[in-house]
C-alpha cells in the first residue's frame, strides 16, 4: 500500500472521504473493493446504455456515483451524478454522446486505486462475507447492490455479529424466507434503489408475511426525495439513513433497529 500522498497528489479528496470512513486503515481495507464493483458497473451501463432502457442505466450510474463519493472521486462523482439525472430524465442523446466520458473517468480511478494498493491486497483476497441462505447466529443482513457499502458495513460489526448480504431484492426475499421461522436476523439495512427487485418490493413482501417486527428493517438510501422518505415510512421501518454514511451512523442505526428488535 503507497502513502497516502499518492492518492492526494492525483487529487483524490481523502479528507472528504475519511469524513465518512473515520480512518486511513478503513479506507485501506475497503478501497480495493472499487475495481469489483466499478467494472461490473460499467459493463452494467453499457448493456443498459445499448438497450436505451434509462430507468436501469439511472440505478447504476446512482451507484457508481456513490461509490466514487465514499472514496474522494470527485471528477467521477460530477461525471456519474450527471448521467444519473439525464438517463432519469429520459434523456438518450446524452448518454451516447458523453458515455466515453464515464468509461475513461471510471477506468482513471481504478488505475489509480490499482497502484495504490500492493498485490496482496487485492479485492480478492479480502474478507468474504456471509452470504448462505440459512443462519445458524445473530445476523445483520445487508441488502445493497453495492459491494462497497456490504463490506463496509462488514468490517463495522465484524467483531460483534455475522454480516449477511443480498445484493438485490430478489436474494434479499429468498434469504427472508429461509429464515422466516428461526429469530437470527436481528436487523436489515435495506436499500431502495436496486436493479432486478427493489426495496420497496421487499418491503411490500415483509408487510403481506407479517415479518416486520419479526426482522426489523432500517432503510439506507441515496434517494432523499419527499416521495420516497414518505412512502418508506408507510411501511413498519425503524429509521431511514441517507448516503453517504459514517461508521457512527451505522452503528447508530443498527443499534436503533436491534433494540426495536427486542422490545417486541
Amino acid at each position: 500500500m503507497k502513502d497516502i500522498s499518492f492518492l492526494t497528489s492525483k487529487g483524490i479528496d481523502v479528507n472528504k472521504s475519511l469524513e465518512i470512513f473515520g480512518d486511513i486503515e478503513t479506507y485501506n481495507d475497503t478501497v480495493g473493493e472499487f475495481l469489483v464493483g466499478a467494472k461490473n458497473k460499467l459493463e452494467k451501463l453499457e448493456t443498459y446504455k445499448n438497450a436505451q432502457d434509462m430507468n436501469n442505466y439511472a440505478i447504476y450510474a446512482h451507484s457508481l456515483k456513490s461509490d466514487a463519493r465514499y472514496f474522494g472521486f470527485t471528477k467521477l462523482y460530477e461525471i456519474a451524478y450527471a448521467h444519473e439525472l439525464k438517463s432519469k430524465d429520459k434523456d438518450i442523446y446524452y448518454i451516447f454522446e458523453h458515455f466515453n466520458d464515464l468509461v475513461v473517468e471510471t477506468n482513471k480511478y481504478m488505475e489509480i486505486v490499482r497502484q495504490y494498493i500492493t498485490d496482496d491486497e487485492t479485492p480478492e483476497k479480502q474478507a468474504t462475507i456471509n452470504t448462505k441462505s440459512s443462519y445458524n447466529s445473530k445476523t445483520i443482513l445487508v441488502v445493497d447492490d453495492s459491494n462497497i457499502v456490504r463490506n463496509f458495513v462488514k468490517r463495522i460489526f465484524n467483531d460483534t455479529y455475522e454480516v449477511g448480504t443480498a445484493k438485490d431484492g430478489k436474494e434479499a426475499i429468498d434469504i427472508i424466507e429461509a429464515n422466516k421461522n428461526n429469530d437470527n436476523i436481528v436487523a436489515i439495512l435495506l436499500d431502495l434503489n436496486m436493479p432486478n427487485v427493489n426495496g420497496f418490493t421487499v418491503l411490500e413482501y415483509m408487510k403481506n408475511n407479517d415479518l416486520l417486527t419479526k426482522m426489523p428493517t432500517s432503510i439506507i438510501s441515496g434517494d432523499s426525495t419527499k416521495e420516497t422518505i414518505d412512502k418508506a415510512f408507510t411501511y413498519q421501518i425503524v429509521d431511514m439513513l441517507g448516503k453517504p454514511f459514517s461508521e457512527l451512523d451505522v452503528k447508530r442505526v443498527v443499534e436503533k433497529t436491534i433494540y426495536f428488535k427486542q422490545m417486541n
